[in-house]
């Protein structure tokens, strides 16, 4: 009971103490020496609250306010204080040590692919290694278009179709296509082929294409019977440069492209099976009534050949036209 009647001393004195800063002043509108309304003089020496009886009597709803100390008697049940929480430096992360070894190059050694003659990757393996690191080998299908070769390059022996077009190849010898049993295509257009040796194709036996055009040959080796097209344009062929009866025994033969050469006549006789004939542009200056039909019988017709060039020759063809009777189809060229 002592501890609440101090409390409840401290209260009223500090109520005190605020009513006189906030009593009415001059400043605040009221004349001077009225106290205003609402003003309550307190005469904080003349206060003895040190009494029992004082205490009782005191009055404090005079501001209104009204306080029941029955609540001051309630137990108030303070929650333990929990335990401060203790932060613990993170583990240092053990880290793995790492030797780093020092680094080591090996010298390269430079690697030179010869295609001279036999080796290692030889066409007498069959691996063709080193055309299949320059070219694209696909199949039976090798391309080495415009890839700067200046010789043909050991094949595959399953090679069925070569391409090295666009080279700067100059020579084709005999051992080029040797053991290639399955090469059927040989296409070495745009070169600058001046030299064929003489064995370099006719021992191939399934060669059906020959793609010879845009080089610098004057003569055409030997090649085999099994051809089915020939295309040597835009070369530097002689009429002596190609074969007496060269295409005669070609029974599959149906197309056979010689413009844009030196060729002076007709190279005959015409394998039956020839259906494209062009020869435009050459030094042609005569037809013989044997050229395309048979002269020992009128009654011939050759049903195949319907394509057939010669304009662009110094021929005039109005005067050569028994040569053509046996024809369907009449040949393009005069003067």
């Amino acid at each position: 009971m002592c501890e609440l009647r101090m409390s409840v001393q401290s209260v009223v004195f500090a109520l005190a103490i605020a009513l006189v800063f906030l009593s009415p002043s001059p400043s605040m509108g009221y004349p001077p020496g009225d106290p205003g309304p609402d003003d309550v003089s307190l005469d904080l020496e003349n206060y003895d609250l040190n009494s029992e009886t004082d205490w009782e009597n005191l009055d404090l709803n005079i501001y209104g306010e009204s306080y029941d100390y029955d609540d001051l008697d309630q137990e108030i049940t303070v929650a333990p204080e929990a335990p401060p929480l203790t932060s613990q430096p993170p583990a240092e992360s053990q880290e793995e040590e790492v030797t780093l070894l020092p680094e080591v190059r090996l010298p390269i050694a430079p690697v030179t692919l010869d295609f001279k003659g036999p080796g290692l990757f030889g066409p007498e393996t069959g691996l063709g290694m080193p055309t299949c690191l320059l070219c694209v080998c696909m199949g039976g299908s090798v391309y080495c278009d415009d890839t700067s070769l200046e010789q043909i390059p050991p094949l595959p022996k399953d090679t069925t179709h070569f391409y090295g077009r666009f080279n700067k190849i100059q020579h084709v010898k005999n051992t080029d296509f040797i053991n290639l049993n399955k090469l059927k295509t040989i296409d070495l257009t745009g070169n600058q082929i001046s030299e064929m040796d003489e064995d370099a194709f006719r021992l191939l036996p399934q060669l059906q294409e020959l793609l010879l055009a845009d080089n610098n040959l004057q003569a055409l080796p030997e090649l085999p019977n099994t051809m089915r097209h020939i295309d040597a344009r835009n070369n530097r062929l002689l009429s002596s440069g190609v074969h007496p009866e060269g295409f005669k025994d070609m029974s599959q033969l149906e197309f056979l492209y010689l413009s844009n050469n030196k060729l002076d006549y007709i190279p005959t006789p015409l394998p039956e099976s020839l259906r494209a004939l062009h020869l435009q542009n050459n030094n042609i200056q005569h037809l013989h009534e044997g050229t395309f039909c048979n002269r020992h019988n009128r009654n011939y017709i050759r049903r195949n050949l319907e394509d057939i060039r010669l304009d662009g020759n110094p021929l005039d063809i109005n005067l050569f036209a028994q040569a053509y009777i046996c024809l369907q189809r009449l040949p393009v060229g005069g003067n």
